[in-house]
């Protein structure tokens, strides 16, 4: 570490395991307590027992000081004495003081760093280049407040479970970050309380580590009806999936759409009318609706309030109309709650809810998989998939953080061009419809950690083995996606390959859609 660290005072360091510590030749020994953080590193220290440095001082100038261990607090504490009130006369006082000096050094740096010699120019030279030239970067990087390169260095000791290094670094972090200011500083805040929540094992309690109250259900509705409105995002997910459905029936009499996570029902008011308007008339529309937890809260009631919502909009443009309510978790359908029936034509929709799915990385019932190749058994026409383009599911921590720092700041961004920093709703935007999400892909291990995205690459894989073919989508649904963008600024960009459409904010892709049979 550079000289720099070293004339910085001392902060108080909570909950830290001294990685490198080894054995004094005392009676004062370290112990260790095994408690694994979401890495499987250590991060505990026990308190039975505990190294101290007795009163000493270095100068006849300047008050003496002692510095210690102490077993409450697992922390170092620095205690000032008055001026003149201790001196080292003798040579081998300043000996033995060395001595203990060396000893405490050991125990936090471990045995390669001489704490006295730290002061020393000459240090740099016993040190790894890499380590030194790291330390050198973040002692740039700071003044400038480059908080993209403070969050993935911050990521890293974490990941390296150095936790010296990573309290240090979210310290200078909190300094930086704000809820309310440019969007990477926004992104930030979510991105530390989620390093933080990792770090105290709190990071299944979401709504505690982000310190914020549920909203109530109108509230939270509104949020979520304002971040479709702002950005393309979900419009060009369900008119992407649409098209295709609409390209598909259009010469169907009979039409059953199985949605697995129907929310508000929103996605199919377009493509009702849509039917209404088809020459020769308008099929009989069956829509299955399957639940989840947050569209129920937020709509403050059952599927049924879905089901009369579309039902009185059908009747007003005459289009034949039922509608199927599951009320069970996508994770728990089986074909028997789906209510096939002969003579219609199927539809099954997979819009922004299948990275909720576990897949074979978090439990043997892989209900990733076991969705996919139950919905081939059913024989459907069109199955429409949206995703959120980005890889959180099985990546290691560190390229986890770094991916979605990538990701989450290009969205971050395209907000803040629509929904202006002084609008006073836009933080409960973020934080009640990103921010959880940000927190659980950070903080959020094993069954717990539900946001589990994948790239359109490995959804493709995942379709092929469950008997999937591609099916392109048309150029009319191209090109209705085309004039949707116009509404919206002009850094947004939209790609067509491998048979999938691709929305991204400059060069970064953000949402795929792609259809299969």
């Amino acid at each position: 570490m550079s000289n720099t660290w070293y004339c910085q005072p001392l902060r108080k360091l909570e909950g830290y395991s001294l990685q490198h510590c080894q054995p004094l030749n005392s009676p004062q020994l370290w112990s260790y307590s095994n408690i694994a953080n979401g890495n499987g590193c250590s991060i505990l220290l026990s308190q039975d027992r505990f190294c101290t440095l007795e009163s000493s001082t270095l100068t006849a100038n300047h008050s003496a000081s002692t510095v210690s261990l102490s077993p409450n607090e697992s922390s170092l504490s620095h205690q000032d004495y008055p001026a003149g009130g201790l001196q080292i006369k003798e040579e081998e006082d300043v000996s033995e003081l060395k001595h203990k000096l060396k000893e405490l050094e050991t125990v936090m740096f471990g045995p390669d760093v001489d704490f006295l010699e730290t002061y020393d120019d000459s240090v740099a030279t016993r040190l790894a280049s890499a380590e030194i030239d790291s330390w050198r970067q973040l002692m740039e990087v700071i003044p400038r407040g480059d908080l993209k390169q403070l969050l993935t260095a911050c990521a890293k000791a974490v990941s390296n479970c150095d936790w010296l290094m990573a309290q240090w670094l979210m310290s200078e972090l909190r300094q930086l970050v704000s809820v309310s200011g440019a969007p990477v500083q926004r992104l930030g805040a979510y991105m530390l309380e989620g390093l933080v929540a990792l770090m105290s094992t709190s990071g299944s309690s979401i709504n505690k580590s982000l310190k914020l109250r549920e909203p109530a259900s109108f509230e939270l509705l509104s949020y979520m009806h304002m971040l479709y409105e702002v950005c393309p995002y979900f419009k060009f997910g369900y008119m992407s999936a649409n098209g295709a459905i609409a390209e598909a029936m259009k010469d169907e009499n009979r039409v059953h759409i199985i949605d697995f996570q129907i929310g508000q029902g929103s996605q199919w008011i377009p493509l009702i009318q849509a039917f209404a308007a088809r020459p020769g008339g308008p099929p009989h529309i069956r829509i299955t609706g399957v639940d989840d937890i947050t569209s129920a809260y937020a709509r403050g009631g059952g599927l049924n309030m879905v089901g009369r919502r579309l039902a009185k909009l059908a009747q007003a443009f005459k289009v034949p109309f039922t509608f199927h309510a599951v009320a069970v978790p996508a994770c728990e359908v089986r074909a028997e709650n789906l209510g096939i029936r002969a003579g219609e034509a199927l539809a099954v929709n997979f819009a922004f809810m299948l990275h909720r799915m576990a897949d074979e990385s978090v439990s043997t019932e892989n209900h990733r998989d076991r969705l996919l190749r139950m919905v081939k058994g059913l024989n459907p026409k069109v199955v429409t998939l949206v995703e959120h383009e980005l890889n959180t599911n099985t990546a290691a921590f560190y390229p986890r953080f770094v991916e979605a720092l990538d990701y989450y700041t290009a969205m971050f961004e395209s907000i803040d061009v629509t929904l202006k920093r002084e609008h006073k709703e836009r933080i409960n935007v973020e934080q009640h419809c990103l921010a959880r999400d940000v927190v659980n892909i950070i903080a959020c291990e094993g069954a717990e950690r539900v946001e589990r995205h994948e790239p359109h690459g490995k959804w493709r894989s995942r379709f092929t083995m469950a008997g999937f073919s591609p099916n392109p989508l048309s150029s009319l649904v191209n090109a209705t996606i085309k004039t949707l963008l116009q509404n919206y600024c002009d850094r947004y960009s939209l790609s067509e390959r491998d048979g999938a459409l691709f929305l991204g904010w400059l060069n970064r892709d953000l949402v795929a859609a792609s259809a299969w049979k």
